[in-house]
């Protein structure tokens, strides 16, 4: 559904101002196709904070932000995404939220229901699908230059973890990490999982283990046409923020996040050195493919191009951790059919 014209400047409500929602909150001040920005949070002096900064108005309360304005993005904690998106939908308001739309099924599912009985859209933060590289390699599988893909590996590894008390909270390492990953394979390659055996490790800072979660990780995936996959991740990364996606085919090999600032060293006597500048976290690797994916949500709002990434396609990748969530518990490959769909 289109609420405005081509060209026609919207009003945007942002709920969260914390790490990302401060940067969304730059990119939509910036934006030529916003003309109002409000901004709201649970704290009410760091919405200020954020709105005296890029020029946006603050909204005294939460549900204040749903109020007079034509879409909202959510950026808010992660416990607070289904409820957010339900108002959104009950308000007749498109809505962009980061991921996750919640941290099991059960609350996805209740969430996505209300969306889809509003007529409403919502779009999920994943940004890697609008970040450059990623989508070459999507348009080179699709080309047929690898040919048949046999291989795919995902790398993700944060440079350090992240607070203590945000591990309880999170949902752990395959759902709060991996998951862009799990969502990025099927993505690209346009493949479902079909089912995962995944392992982890808590060797790592004892607040893993008090958290029941683990820092490091690794799952090999199956695809729907036989097709191996490896994904890993760790949280404890010293040489930097390391995000890549290899592909490996009959006819050719090409990797994501190759570049002069991947943090990675050859230990071979002329291979390349440590980068000068290796990337040190998320916000700034993927900068551009946080605005670009901001920039299609302004754009589906008025109606001048679809969704690119929807509540079921959150469903599929929540599904895949999940999934993952299950193997490494009980020791086994578990197929994704076993996690409920609807």
């Amino acid at each position: 559904m289109s609420l405005h014209g081509h060209g026609v400047p919207m009003r945007i409500g942002l709920i969260g101002t914390g790490r990302i929602g401060s940067f969304h909150a730059g990119v939509l001040a910036r934006h030529p196709g916003v003309e109002r920005l409000v901004v709201a949070d649970t704290d009410a002096a760091r919405a200020a904070e954020v709105a005296a900064l890029t020029g946006a108005t603050a909204a005294a309360t939460v549900a204040d932000a749903f109020s007079g304005v034509d879409a909202v993005v959510i950026a808010s904690a992660t416990s607070a995404h289904a409820g957010l998106i339900t108002a959104a939908a009950h308000a007749g308001l498109p809505a962009f939220c980061e991921k996750p739309v919640a941290l099991d099924v059960p609350g996805t599912l209740e969430a996505l229901r209300a969306v889809e009985a509003a007529g409403t859209e919502l779009q999920l933060g994943f940004m890697r699908r609008f970040d450059a590289g990623y989508r070459n390699a999507r348009d080179l599988v699709r080309s047929g230059r690898l040919g048949r893909l046999h291989t795919v590996r995902a790398v993700t590894s944060d440079p350090a973890p992240p607070p203590a008390a945000y591990l309880p909270l999170s949902g752990g390492l395959y759902r709060d990490c991996l998951v862009h990953d799990f969502d990025i394979v099927r993505w690209v390659t346009g493949r479902e999982v079909t089912e995962v055996y995944a392992m982890g490790s808590d060797a790592g800072p004892a607040m893993f283990r008090a958290a029941g979660d683990v820092d490091t990780a690794a799952v090999v995936l199956t695809l729907d046409d036989g097709t191996l996959a490896t994904a890993t991740a760790a949280r404890c990364n010293g040489a930097g923020y390391d995000v890549r996606l290899e592909l490996a085919g009959e006819r050719d090999q090409f990797a994501v996040g190759l570049d002069d600032r991947t943090p990675l060293t050859s230990a071979e006597p002329h291979g390349p050195g440590r980068p000068d500048k290796p990337w040190p976290g998320f916000l700034e690797r993927f900068a551009p493919a946080y605005e670009a994916e901001l920039d299609a949500f302004l754009q589906l709002v008025r109606g001048e191009a679809p969704n690119p990434c929807d509540g079921r396609d959150a469903l599929h990748a929540l599904r895949i951790a999940e999934a993952c969530e299950v193997s490494r518990r009980e020791r086994r490959v578990v197929p994704v059919a076993e996690i409920p769909a609807g």
